[in-house]
């Protein structure tokens, strides 16, 4: 079992940043793939970008050139550092974690995902 507690959420101006934690439990975190969605008011969940145990990643097209994602494996901890920030980058952002080994099409669905985190509210303003 794996327990997922995101932080680092807030109210930001257009053109800010800010960087979300999530810190996992369990001693085999190295091996997981970590992934964060996030949900606007009224909207399904959607991806945003997945690290897989190594150093590749993948990202949303809507996100790519301003989000990173990163992994600290010592820390248990995978963030997700958010520049440029623009008003439809507000939603509720949620990490996940999966053990499985996924394709990049599959990285994408949330079902694919076995643990989630509380979500952390994210709201930029214009």
């Amino acid at each position: 079992q794996v327990q997922l507690v995101e932080s680092g959420g807030g109210l930001v101006q257009a053109g800010g940043s800010l960087r979300l934690s999530c810190a996992a439990s369990g001693r085999t975190f190295s091996s997981y793939r970590m992934g964060w969605f996030r949900q606007a008011p009224g909207k399904e969940r959607e991806f945003v970008a997945i690290s897989w145990s190594g150093t590749s990643t993948y990202y949303a097209d809507s996100v790519k050139g301003r989000f990173t994602i990163s992994r600290d494996n010592a820390k248990n901890t995978v963030y997700l550092q958010m520049n440029s920030l623009k008003p439809e980058d507000t939603a509720v952002y949620y990490c996940a974690a999966t053990a499985t080994w996924l394709t990049t099409a599959q990285a994408t669905r949330r079902e694919q995902y076995d643990y989630w985190g509380q979500g952390t509210q994210v709201t930029v303003s214009s």
